[in-house]
């Protein structure tokens, strides 16, 4: 991917950061593998990546399977934070940590307008 459109990649997910309540994000394909990221040094991004398109494609084979349509996002709660995916078009997973107490209809707005700006550069 040329640099220019990395660069790029990463203002959309310092943007989505600076709304605040999310802790970082990270775009990755859909087979695991980091694109960008804005992440906190001690956060292994490429093992949120990876992490993270397992537990979309999870998600996607279980609705699939049981015929209830598409996967919109997964949310995966922990003591101290929220994970939250989302597709960014067929080819790209977005991914967010976010607090815990976060308003998540917020977050998820964000999050949908985020996709779209990624899905827009990325095919």
């Amino acid at each position: 991917m040329p640099e220019s459109k990395k660069e790029s990649l990463l203002r959309v997910l310092k943007e989505l950061t600076s709304i605040g309540d999310i802790e970082g994000s990270a775009i990755v394909t859909r087979d695991g593998l980091l694109i960008a990221s804005d992440l906190s040094t001690d956060i292994d991004a490429e093992t949120l990546a990876a992490m993270s398109a397992t537990m979309v494609g999870a998600a996607e084979t279980a609705v699939s399977e049981l015929k209830r349509g598409t996967v919109e996002r997964v949310i995966a709660e922990g003591e101290q934070t929220k994970l939250i995916t989302t597709g960014a078009g067929s080819n790209a997973v977005l991914v967010s940590m976010v607090n815990k107490s976060a308003n998540l209809g917020l977050i998820l707005v964000e999050m949908k307008r985020t996709a779209h700006m990624i899905e827009k550069e990325i095919e």
